[in-house]
């Protein structure tokens, strides 16, 4: 993991890929797209580092939301704020007649001490749910705000020959709104993003520590439902020296714990899709010498199959529930939903349709299929009602071990600017192709 580097250095590392790219244009436009993005690409690295700078927390994105609102209306754009909360949205109507597309960006920060030496490293701290803590760019929102400010000006300058409408949607909380607040894409979904206009498919990347400048995607299941579990153990509190006198709880939530995991290796087929149910933290007691009374477990069940999710919710709860009445005890199991209980699901027509744009601007060798990605994501709040494609950017640096490199959410997390270039490319053309693609069947080919 770099810890500090030359600013010189990699703004040329970031300028090379753009011009390379552009032996891969095969028409008009998209040799503007590159031409244009070779001068815009300055600006989507300043504005990437201020934003990774001034992080901000779900529905607090107000810096930030002012930032993307006032470029967007310097572009000519119509723009609409204020949705879901610190939500923008961006409309680019092309000057030829077509459909609408639609490209999204999430602009939340998380809860973490930022430990990468930047230039640019973020120094805030603020309170969330009653503590102080250090916010930071620990998902790299930061760099999708960055892409997506870049494509529209690129988009934007080209104008005139857009067949269609772009629709840039900004979106505040995708880690989740502050407890006891409504947010995210579910917030945004309910507020009307996805109307007037109504765009017919819609697109979002996310980076990773993936090889530098690589698109990763998948059909289908691309990434978890991601359902919270809770699990209350009601036993009858007694002297730690007499276990006799009571019914231990803490010994129940442990065989809990143990059954819990025979669902996933005993009693689905995970040749069909994988599956993860996880205890992560178990509450209980105030002394080495008093059984306690309760035990609350928290944890999270990860699944890629909607049937398959709805059968592990029921084993889940039948599970906890005998084990606990077959020890005297009681189990109340709570499953509540999310803003990520949903898979993200890559509509498979729609994925295939658009592969050619992504291995094109991905470059040689730089596409790849993945395996599912037990991480999860709002996005599919969108994809219930039209479809989607949601694929990953590779911000690894060249020469970094991928077996050590820090995962996204970790303090020491950090992305390449040299693929911003990849992002902005690629997202640029998937909306001119996909819009070109309705007047003619298919994606052109470029």
């Amino acid at each position: 993991m770099p810890r500090s580097f030359a600013l010189s250095a990699l703004l040329l590392a970031v300028a090379v890929p753009v011009a390379a790219q552009r032996k891969d244009a095969g028409d008009e436009l998209g040799r503007e797209i590159d031409a244009r993005m070779e001068l815009v690409m300055p600006k989507v690295v300043a504005w990437r580092r201020d934003i990774h700078q001034h992080p901000e927390l779900g529905n607090r994105e107000v810096r930030t939301s002012k930032l993307v609102a006032d470029h967007l209306r310097s572009l000519g754009l119509e723009v609409q704020t204020g949705i879901a909360h610190t939500g923008v949205v961006g409309i680019l109507r092309g000057g030829k007649p077509g459909g609408v597309v639609a490209l999204r960006a999430d602009m939340d920060a998380l809860p973490v001490t930022e430990q990468v030496d930047l230039p640019f490293k973020s120094t805030v701290r603020t309170q969330y749910n009653g503590m102080d803590v250090g916010v930071m760019h620990a998902c790299g929102h930061d760099n999708h705000v960055a892409i997506m400010m870049g494509v529209a000006e690129v988009l934007a300058g080209m104008k005139a020959k857009i067949p269609g409408t772009v629709k840039f949607i900004f979106q505040p909380a995708e880690e989740g709104p502050p407890a006891g607040e409504d947010g995210g894409a579910p917030m945004m979904v309910k507020e009307g993003v996805l109307e007037n206009p109504r765009p017919s498919a819609i697109f979002g990347l996310h980076v990773w520590p993936g090889p530098l400048g690589s698109l990763n995607y998948r059909a289908g299941g691309a990434m978890a439902a991601a359902d919270g579990l809770e699990i209350i153990v009601k036993g009858r509190q007694t002297h730690g020296a007499i276990p006799w006198g009571g019914v231990d709880p803490i010994v129940v939530a442990a065989q809990i714990v143990l059954g819990l995991q025979t669902i996933a290796s005993r009693q689905i087929d995970l040749t069909a899709a994988p599956a993860i149910i996880t205890v992560g933290m178990i509450q209980g007691g105030n002394r080495g010498n008093i059984i306690p009374d309760s035990v609350v477990m928290v944890g999270t069940i990860r699944t890629f199959d909607e049937k398959m999710r709805k059968e592990i919710h029921e084993r889940v709860t039948r599970t906890a529930e005998e084990i606990a009445k077959s020890a005297g005890a009681t189990a109340r199991v709570t499953i509540p939903s999310s803003a990520a209980s949903f898979v993200t699901y890559n509509d498979p027509a729609l994925t295939e349709k658009m592969a050619p744009t992504l291995k094109r601007t991905a470059g040689e060798g730089g596409l790849i299929v993945i395996n599912p990605v037990t991480g999860s994501e709002d996005f599919p709040s969108y994809t219930q009602t039209i479809p989607g494609l949601f694929y990953f950017l590779g911000g690894l640096p060249k020469g970094a071990d991928p077996t050590t490199a820090a995962r996204n959410h970790s303090p020491y997390f950090f992305v390449d600017e040299a693929a911003l270039p990849v992002g902005v490319r690629s997202m640029a053309n998937l909306a001119l192709d996909y819009l070109k693609s309705l007047g003619t069947g298919k994606t052109a080919d470029r």
